[in-house]
């Protein structure tokens, strides 16, 4: 194993506090988790940050709709973000913040200042939508219309969701106020643009030369840069954002698409001033051996893949992205999400009935790694019945059931003979290791867990044919050795699995009396007595009735 001990930072999209957090979010975004754990374990240094994005129009929306300040909307969904990500789905972040802090706001106007210096920042007046019948200009997302690229009939003034286009709100076809649903007017009004085209050629060899990318977000990229890239407003008349930190401009204030993704870098810089050393974000951001991930849904791409390198490359002596990994998109029982006709599994909702664990095996073994992919509550109580419970949970609970009963005084080394099947068993199991390693460094996800499970079930097969449970009256040596190799395999497994399903796989350390080694835990190892303490089911089983119910509830 390599002992050098390596810079990870890690980046998770900001999800937009204005609403609950859905399964389609927690699918984009798991995958940072599974990452940060595997590079602890191995022993790595890692930074795994973000936030819920507080500005923007969909939080205003959110606010108009209520008659509520955004701030409201903002700070209560904020809390249940943190709850969600940090007490319920066991993400390990280092920093999970709000870009409605006073770091956010003072590092986007040291970035905003930065660039405009070096005349990456203009301003120039622009003909914006204004609704004559709210008396206002309206930001990108209070316009909706037909997309002119893909001729989606809800596309938004910024981008369409449907084929991912950024789009400036003049470009839609039949444009109307979100709003009241009447049809703007065109006015004119000073703001500031990024020069996003003065960066065309250093992006087009960066990610020519990009290896780390997921194919969706190299292949959007690369086609988005040879359409050739425009200069984007990046300020708002609006008056909920950051304030822009130059006079005369008051009454507008800083775009969430241009200050958002800058959170990855103020998170750093929160991170470090509350770990002590408020330099400490420079190991992670100037430094060239270090590794960045970002992920996000395949929506995010031109945000994640375009402008935040742009905006790094204007200020120059910051890391670029290495690993860009972008999920597609997660329907439910065949159906689009939407929050308008309540299709949607929400995450509070499901996680006060059901395990974290069981929903991050299943978004990983059936999620959109890399296609899109759907979610139904029948695949996933298969999914947890079958498989997490069937492959897994039982040879667990058997075993160590039978252990604690028939050996209470411990399994020890000493006493145990391997013979050939025991050797080849955990020499799979050792093997496993840089497999399963190497595909979680790549955030091949499905891989990994894929070779998990066969081991899981070479385990399975391997107490089937030594059947301890009739030897153990017979012949109690080649018993307590099946036993002995059966228990050292499920030991490992925890630390296999421990990325994907952390808190049951503590618990499985729990029983063997053990806590988990944080640094330098990746790799296979032998406890030299096996000893079970209390033994717990891992997992509750799906019963169909609450299956039935749950489907019945969808659109409610």
């Amino acid at each position: 194993m390599n002992k050098k001990k390596n810079k990870i930072f890690i980046g998770l999209a900001w999800p937009y506090a204005n609403g609950s957090l859905h399964l389609g979010h927690l699918a984009g975004l798991l995958g940072g988790d599974i990452v940060a754990r595997y590079y602890r374990l191995v022993g790595h240094d890692v930074l795994m940050v973000s936030g819920s994005d507080c500005h923007g129009t969909p939080i205003a929306v959110e606010a108009d709709k209520q008659g509520v300040d955004p701030s409201a909307i903002a700070e209560k969904y904020h809390a249940e973000f943190k709850d969600m990500f940090l007490n319920k789905l066991n993400f390990s972040f280092d920093c999970y913040t709000k870009t409605s802090t006073k770091n956010h706001e003072q590092v986007v106007q040291e970035f905003f200042l930065d660039l405009q210096k070096k005349g990456y920042i203009y301003s120039k007046f622009e003909d914006l939508a204004y609704c004559e019948k709210c008396q206002r200009f309206l930001p990108d997302r209070y316009v909706e219309g037909e997309c002119p690229k893909c001729h989606f009939e809800n596309a938004r003034g910024d981008q369409c969701d449907n084929c991912g286009s950024l789009l400036d709100a003049n470009q839609l076809i039949n444009p109307r106020c979100k709003t009241c649903a009447s049809t703007p007017i065109w006015k004119p009004s000073d703001h500031f643009f990024l020069k996003l085209s003065a960066f065309q050629k250093q992006l087009e060899k960066w990610v020519a030369k990009s290896q780390g990318w997921r194919a969706n977000a190299k292949n959007f990229t690369l086609n988005f840069l040879q359409e050739g890239l425009h200069d984007r407003a990046i300020t708002r008349d609006t008056n909920w954002g950051i304030d822009i930190p130059l006079p005369g401009y008051e009454a507008k204030k800083i775009y969430v698409w241009f200050e958002a993704v800058i959170g990855y870098f103020s998170a750093s810089r929160e991170w470090a001033k509350n770990s002590g050393d408020p330099k400490a974000w420079q190991d992670f951001w100037q430094n060239d051996s270090a590794l960045h991930y970002y992920f996000h849904g395949k929506d995010n791409i031109p945000f994640h893949a375009v402008i935040w390198p742009a905006i790094l490359l204007g200020h120059g002596d910051l890391h670029l992205p290495d690993y860009i990994i972008s999920s597609e998109f997660l329907t439910i029982e065949n159906k689009q999400f939407s929050k308008s006709r309540h299709w949607a599994v929400w995450l509070p909702d499901f996680l006060s009935k059901f395990e974290a664990d069981t929903i991050r095996y299943y978004l990983v073994i059936s999620g959109p790694e890399t296609s899109d992919a759907d979610f139904s509550w029948a695949e996933y109580q298969v999914k947890v019945n079958s498989e997490l419970i069937g492959k897994f949970g039982n040879l667990v609970n058997r075993v160590f059931s039978f252990v604690s009963k028939h050996c209470p005084a411990g399994l020890h080394e000493s006493d145990i003979k391997l013979d050939k099947p025991a050797k080849d068993l955990l020499k799979l199991t050792e093997q496993a290791f840089a497999s399963v390693g190497g595909n979680i460094a790549k955030a091949k996800f499905r891989d990994s867990i894929k070779i998990i499970l066969n081991l899981a079930e070479s385990a399975n097969r391997y107490l089937e044919e030594t059947s301890p449970w009739k030897q153990i009256n017979t012949d109690r040596a080649s018993a307590e050795r099946s036993l002995f190799v059966a228990s050292q395999v499920i030991y490992n497994l925890a630390t296999l699995l421990n990325p994907f399903i952390p808190e049951s796989t503590d618990k499985i350390l729990a029983m063997l009396g053990q806590e988990r080694d944080q640094k330098n835990g990746w790799q296979y190892a032998l406890l030299p007595t096996i000893k079970i303490a209390k033994v717990e089911p891992l997992f509750a089983r799906i019963e169909d009735e609450v299956v039935e119910q749950e489907v019945k509830d969808l659109g409610k």
